[in-house]
């Protein structure tokens, strides 16, 4: 009992830390208990996930995986009915940021999922049962549907998004600069080496160094220093010339969905039989997905976040947001391309 006192401990955080079995046990000595490293292990770990419930809106969050289902459902309905334009994308962009940042702030948000769960388990040996929950809900996403969470619902991915569109002309021409896109062997390789010194400075130094940088603090700017605000008004302002370089480079949740979205159940996929290989997907896609996609490439396909311009500028419909399997292109099918060129 003086342990708890001294430690600001209720009695059910104690008896939940010492496995008291009745009242009477408040009274034996600490060290009937086991070590003080265990103890001290077993107060922090408790002391963490009271912390980490204490600082959750446990009215908000329910609301914004609520609003997060319907809109990306209305998301899913009109693009399954090719209804999706230029305009209305952009709309759509402008909706998200404006619910799931501006309105419901940067928590939740997927990075978190990964993030803080493992810079918690590093530091505490705890683990957070509503964040591994909410982990799931957007893994079962991006498994049901690809990455449709970042796509559409990201707070930090639909403002890059928006950044992005805002650069281009209704023919989906780059307005100022010139469009980058960067070698997925490249983002990839970075994103990986990023979550392996984030992971490793968690559990040697029990330091989050993604913290300072993280974009979705834009929400709350307060809480962005001089380095981080530097850093996201970078990054933004690359946002214009190069898709969503956050989600593609640094992204913790985005490395996680990427493994995951190898079986995403429904997908982009090409018909070859209507193809007439024009390669205008290609060119309009904003990374290099439809490139990897049409080359037949299974291992080594980029990030697809369902964007949908693929399909929208494909002129025979041959692009299909669907669960069809995907398969690789007939040999020399591309050659179709060339012919037509030399014909011309």
């Amino acid at each position: 009992m003086e342990f708890g006192q001294a430690n600001g401990l209720p009695r059910a955080a104690l008896k939940e830390v010492f496995g008291l079995q009745s009242p009477s046990d408040l009274g034996k000595p600490v060290d009937e208990f086991g070590s003080d490293d265990q103890i001290t292990a077993r107060v922090t770990k408790k002391m963490a996930l009271a912390s980490e419930h204490a600082s959750k809106n446990w009215i908000k969050i329910p609301v914004k995986f609520g609003l997060w289902f319907v809109f990306l459902v209305m998301v899913f309905i009109v693009s399954r009915k090719r209804k999706m334009t230029n305009r209305l994308r952009f709309s759509l962009l402008f909706s998200s940021v404006m619910i799931f940042g501006v309105v419901m702030g940067p928590d939740p948000g997927p990075m978190g999922t990964v993030k803080d769960a493992i810079y918690l388990y590093a530091t505490t040996h705890a683990i957070f049962p509503p964040r591994m929950i909410a982990l799931m809900i957007f893994l079962i996403s991006v498994f049901s549907a690809n990455k449709y969470i970042c796509a559409w619902g990201c707070q930090a991915g639909t403002l890059q998004d928006l950044i992005f569109r805002i650069n281009r002309t209704g023919h989906q021409d780059v307005g100022i600069g010139k469009h980058i896109r960067l070698p997925f062997v490249l983002t990839n390789t970075v994103r990986v080496l990023v979550f392996v010194v984030f992971t490793v400075i968690a559990f040697v130094w029990g330091f989050d160094c993604i913290a300072p940088i993280d974009p979705f603090k834009i929400y709350k700017p307060m809480h962005l220093g001089l380095i981080g605000g530097v850093f996201v008004g970078i990054l933004l302002f690359f946002s214009l010339f190069i898709y969503r370089p956050w989600c593609s480079l640094f992204c913790p949740f985005g490395l996680v969905g990427w493994l995951v979205e190898k079986v995403s159940r429904v997908r982009i996929s090409v018909d070859y039989v209507t193809c007439v290989a024009c390669g205008k997907c290609a060119t309009a896609c904003p990374s290099t997905v439809m490139e990897a996609i049409l080359h037949g490439d299974k291992k080594t396909i980029p990030d697809c976040f369902a964007c949908y311009t693929c399909r929208d500028v494909c002129p025979t419909e041959s692009i299909r947001f669907s669960s069809r399997k995907r398969t690789e292109p007939p040999a020399g099918h591309f050659d179709k391309k060339k012919k037509t060129h030399s014909g011309m």
